[in-house]
């Protein structure tokens, strides 16, 4: 590991503990900060998960105010960025079993075309495919299982590692390079069809 390697390390696992400290002390300059830095990347998770922009922004509300009242649990061991991820989709999961007595990993595909990202920002998915295909490849994900949907979304939206997928979805790691594996091949025949 080179010298610069450790110093980003060190400087990430201190940045963590600091948030931890905060956190037990409800800083609310520190929360402030969290939220600023988290929103975009937490609302777009929040709307492709839910598939809705209003509950998304309830949810969004919601995590916060979980992590207010439990931010005291995090440990500062793992990135705060997986924690919050996780708070979000545990959320979500009690949010759609009380709608309906599913699961986010029982979810059938319902072909309703996909939510739009919420982030004023591109994300990178939408910088690669360019802002006019955009759109039908975002329609083209929201037919991929949601579980499939979910691991491609964290990884190559959120540019979560793999391993951070995990703790977010609470899934093995070779479940989730399996989902990233079959969530692309069901993507990619559809892109296909859409970009044509």
């Amino acid at each position: 590991m080179s010298a610069s390697t450790c110093y980003f390390v060190n400087g990430m696992e201190q940045e963590n503990q600091e948030i931890a400290l905060g956190l037990r002390h409800r800083d609310p300059d520190l929360l402030d900060r969290l939220i600023e830095q988290y929103q975009h990347r937490l609302m777009r998770y929040l709307t492709y998960l839910v598939g809705n922009s209003h509950t998304a922004e309830d949810l969004f509300q919601e995590t916060w105010l979980r992590v207010l009242e439990r931010g005291a649990r995090y440990d500062g061991e793992h990135n705060f960025g997986t924690w919050l991820f996780s708070v979000a989709r545990n959320l979500a999961i009690d949010y759609m079993r009380k709608k309906k007595p599913e699961s986010l990993d029982a979810q059938s595909d319902t072909g309703s075309p996909g939510p739009t990202p919420v982030s004023p920002e591109p994300s990178a998915f939408e910088v690669v495919a360019g802002f006019e295909q955009s759109e039908r490849i975002l329609a083209a994900l929201a037919c991929v299982q949601p579980e499939y949907r979910e691991a491609l979304v964290l990884r190559f939206h959120e540019e979560l590692s793999l391993d951070e997928i995990a703790v977010v979805t609470h899934a093995p790691l070779g479940t989730v390079k399996s989902r990233i594996y079959r969530g692309l091949r069901a993507l990619m025949p559809r892109l296909k069809r859409a970009l044509e």
